[in-house]
């Protein structure tokens, strides 16, 4: 059984660049072995979101992933699978100021070796493609289309009036790769913000905190602002997290995602993040008990109204009010209030327009 020890001594992390570095160091030496996915995960993210904000770290802030940086090579010819893990490991480190020029070497090579053509997702085909440029290598060159193919999933809105997490998260990461997170316009129209819109909404009523956060990071960078309601949960959220130092037990499963996702987005936003002080050692990160969001109990209400229901949000709202706990109805009445887009999105949600599937 592991023990939590909460520490009550002064951190002196009298900076959140101070608070950034504490943060890479427990990533890069505490809560996973050196190396194997679940770090390479985790240490790729925990970069990513300073590189992307362009974070300025102390001196001897990156020196934790010296000896990594010094075997890059050697490690990613042996799991070539894991080559997005490492590349961005590596362009990372280095943009942060570690002091090294591998990246271009690494991205030729990845080239050569035809990864990225080997990918089965365009997603994926996009992240390697959007890895490659930033040392001028397209991996993908003859894939003239294919930044129109993510594009046009985008644009299909209804897609994302539905409870879908893999799309959504999707979603957001083509806005991610198209927007070279934040530096350049992705070329959006009113469908991509309509469907991050939608998305957002479904995330806002389950209280997904770490989609809801993406979905904000990806508004910003389509030159949206998202909506105050969910920022203001958001940001109240991100207060209630716990980082505790544990001993013993086993890989650890925790929060740290949507920690780390929700401080993203209120760096992108201008409104702080990373206010917490780190604790030595291995640093669990503990998200509040979420209370359940009303999407499901939305559901099961409109579900059991079969053809009596109506894409008319107008129309059903003191309806489906009544039939919602109180809880329930004050979520879905502060999803409603935040985006101007509620109606369009309860058409798609109340699936009306679907014509009965016979068998």
């Amino acid at each position: 059984m592991s023990n939590v020890v909460q520490l009550d001594v002064p951190f002196r992390q009298n900076s959140m660049a101070a608070r950034q570095a504490a943060m890479l160091d427990r990533f890069a030496r505490h809560r996973r072995l050196d190396g194997d996915v679940f770090w390479l995960k985790e240490n790729a993210e925990a970069l990513n979101v300073l590189e992307s904000t362009a974070a300025v770290l102390p001196e001897g802030a990156l020196r934790v992933h010296r000896a990594f940086y010094d075997e890059i090579e050697r490690r990613m010819g042996f799991f070539p699978q894991y080559y997005r893990f490492f590349l961005g490991l590596c362009l990372d480190l280095e943009d942060l100021g570690i002091g090294g020029t591998k990246g271009e070497g690494l991205t030729r090579w990845v080239a050569r070796q035809g990864l990225a053509r080997a990918e089965l997702s365009d997603l994926q085909r996009a992240e390697a493609r959007r890895l490659c440029l930033r040392r001028g290598v397209d991996p993908v060159a003859e894939d003239g289309g294919l930044n129109d193919r993510l594009r046009g999933f985008v644009r299909r809105s209804e897609t994302f009036a539905l409870p879908n997490k893999k799309a959504a998260y999707e979603l957001t990461h083509i806005v991610f790769y198209l927007s070279e997170y934040g530096r350049r316009d992705p070329e959006v129209g009113q469908a991509f913000i309509d469907s991050l819109h939608f998305a957002g909404t479904l995330a806002f009523l389950e209280l997904n905190l770490d989609l809801l956060a993406e979905i904000c990071i990806a508004l910003r960078f389509a030159g949206a602002v998202p909506p105050e309601v969910w920022e203001t949960w958001m940001r109240e959220q991100a207060g209630l997290f716990r980082l505790e130092t544990v001993h013993g037990g086993g890989a650890p499963q925790d929060d740290y995602h949507p920690w780390l996702v929700v401080n993203w987005a209120m760096v992108v936003a201008g409104q702080g993040g990373f206010a917490q002080q780190i604790p030595e050692g291995r640093v669990m990160f503990r998200q509040p008990a979420a209370a359940v969001g009303p999407l499901r109990e939305l559901s099961e209400c409109i579900y059991r109204m079969d053809e009596a229901r109506s894409g008319d949000w107008h129309q059903m709202r003191d309806r489906v009010q009544e039939a919602l706990s109180d809880e329930a109805r004050r979520v879905l009445e502060a999803a409603e209030a935040a985006t101007d887009r509620f109606e369009a999105f309860f058409a798609g949600f109340a699936r009306t327009g679907q014509q009965q599937v016979a068998l």
